[in-house]
């Protein structure tokens, strides 16, 4: 669901609120966000813009943020012309769903120079435009050169042109309703989502400039389902059903933060996927292969047969056939005997007899090549699925893992001085009763946590036949609710987290074993219980932590 021009004039005052502000540092943080550090009346805020075909927003967020290592080119340019500099203003277009922010600089003169950062949140047409003094445009996110767009073309150089106003009336000063037309077609502003809910409310007897007065005087947003898809605005969405509200910034950042973190994840740390899914890909071809040479392998008596049937018949030349059919002197029935051309008889039977013998050795190599194949193809799904509900940290600790397996090579610059490795950081929440329970998310953090932290009367859970985070509970002997609790953190944070019913082993501490030169969080268990639970689906906002 699309930000519409409405909600834009909703967020547009709260970022007033901190104007004049100074621009610190500018960072972009995937291919379609940029984020501000900034400084104002409110202190250190952190202004983010996304220009995401779906996502597109603009909002102060205090969520933190990995960023890329090397900055793009129109990065480079914004940081070359705002850094330092200051915004003044910000304006919205009427109720269209463009806005821009006049920026104060001194040039290399020490001139003062008036700049307009142009935020257009349209769609797939979203986009990010630096505008000089003059009215030329300096760069943009997405340049779009003339032979694209011959009618407004955004490169640099070029002369800017406004998104031309859409000849529609501004719903809170002219709420009369044109029969004979949609309210999205007669009304700026109003998406799609909006008109719904406002034509249901009608239905039932709310007048429209009474719903636009309840619009113009929220300062929240609310969020509900619908058909499994988040729905949103600032008015309650009494077409939809229940709703949770949020002020405004919270509400965007809980909407969209997760949603792009997997695209940001991907973008900044790409490799990683790259990496996992070409070794799972590898492994799954593989396995047939080894599975049909063991089934060759198995049917290796057929070759002794063989060369028992060629000497028992006195076989000398067959140089030139490519079989022979002899009678077998067990059942008296023919039998088709593969020979090579290039060979007598007997060499012929020596040939068999070798095979025979080297299928024989073989069986063995193969079974633990297919069992070495088969943990492979297990790994590499597990590392998939962490990597699905991984955040930013998890995501490089699944990194260091591959660099360690031999699977990535380590990218990291030598020349440059390394932060002291303080090792994979598993979470700990605390619950009222004061029991801790700890759980990993990614291999590193379960090695860590099992063996190196969790004491050996502590208990341990494992959602049964999933991949998973490990879970400890701090405490020899915990109550109802702290092993439910537990049981839940490990069905959440495994591949079984949008079943029902969810099976949960868990045991001591001391009844886990190392299993030699497996791959790392990988255990083996000995005495167990099993506890099945469904998982919450809001599970860190139901115990009170943030993912990020």
């Amino acid at each position: 669901m699309a930000l519409d021009g409405i909600l834009l004039h909703k967020i547009i005052p709260g970022i007033a609120d901190i104007l004049p502000c100074r621009i610190q540092k500018i960072y972009q943080i995937s291919q379609t966000e940029v984020l501000f550090q900034v400084h104002g009346q409110g202190g250190r805020q952190q202004l983010l813009i996304s220009c995401h075909s779906q996502y597109n927003r603009i909002l102060l967020t205090k969520r933190n943020y990995p960023t890329p290592s090397e900055p793009g080119n129109f990065i480079m340019v914004l940081r070359k012309y705002l850094e330092g500099a200051t915004i003044h203003t910000v304006r919205q277009a009427g109720l269209d769903r463009w806005c821009e922010f006049l920026i104060r600089r001194r040039n290399e003169l020490g001139d003062p120079e008036d700049l307009r950062l142009v935020t257009e949140l349209m769609g797939k047409y979203a986009n990010i435009i630096l505008v000089s003094a003059a009215g030329n445009v300096i760069d943009a996110l997405k340049r779009i050169p003339p032979f694209e767009n011959t009618r407004r073309t955004i490169h640099p150089g070029a002369q800017f042109q406004e998104t031309p106003p859409q000849d529609k009336r501004n719903p809170f000063t002219d709420p009369y309703i044109e029969a004979d037309k949609t309210l999205t077609q007669q009304f700026a502003g109003i998406s799609p989502f909006l008109a719904k809910e406002i034509e249901f409310r009608m239905r039932a007897g709310q007048s429209f400039p009474d719903i636009m007065q309840e619009i113009e005087a929220s300062d929240r947003i609310y969020i509900a389902n619908d058909q499994n898809e988040a729905v949103f605005h600032c008015i309650e969405l009494t077409s939809v059903g229940p709703c949770r509200s949020y002020p405004v910034f919270e509400g965007f950042d809980i909407l969209y933060y997760h949603k792009e973190e997997k695209e940001r994840i991907k973008e900044i740390s790409g490799d990683i996927f790259h990496t996992v899914k070409r070794e799972l890909k590898h492994q799954t071809t593989k396995l047939p292969r080894l599975l049909k040479e063991y089934d060759d392998a198995c049917d290796n008596a057929r070759w002794q047969k063989y060369g028992d049937l060629l000497y028992i018949h006195n076989i000398t030349d067959t140089k030139g056939q490519t079989f022979i059919e002899l009678e077998d002197y067990e059942t008296g029935s023919m039998i088709k005997v593969p020979l090579d051309p290039k060979l007598d008889g007997s060499r012929n039977a020596q040939k068999c007899y070798t095979k025979y013998t080297k299928l024989k050795k073989g069986q063995q190599y193969l079974q633990e090549q297919i069992a070495i194949c088969e943990n492979e193809i297990s790994y590499f799904q597990g590392l998939l699925e962490q990597l699905e509900q991984a955040d930013f940290k998890v995501a490089e600790e699944i990194k260091d893992e591959l660099v360690r397996g031999g699977y990535m090579k380590d990218k990291k610059q030598k020349k440059f001085r390394k932060k002291k490795d303080t090792g994979p950081s598993f979470r700990t929440v605390r619950l009222e009763d004061g029991t801790e329970i700890s759980f990993g998310r990614n291999n590193l953090q379960n090695e860590a946590l099992t063996w190196h932290h969790a004491r050996r009367n502590e208990i341990w859970l494992h959602a049964k036949d999933y991949h998973g985070a490990h879970v400890v509970i701090h405490t020899p002997e915990p109550d109802e609710n702290a092993l439910r609790t537990a049981a839940m953190i490990a069905a959440y944070y495994s591949a079984g987290r949008n079943s029902s019913s969810v099976p949960v082993n868990w045991c001591k501490v001391s009844q886990l074993k190392k299993i030699p030169g497996a791959k790392p969080g990988m255990v083996q268990l000995g005495s167990y219980k099993t506890i099945y639970i469904d998982p919450e689906p809001d599970l860190p906002e139901w115990l009170g932590f943030s993912e990020d």
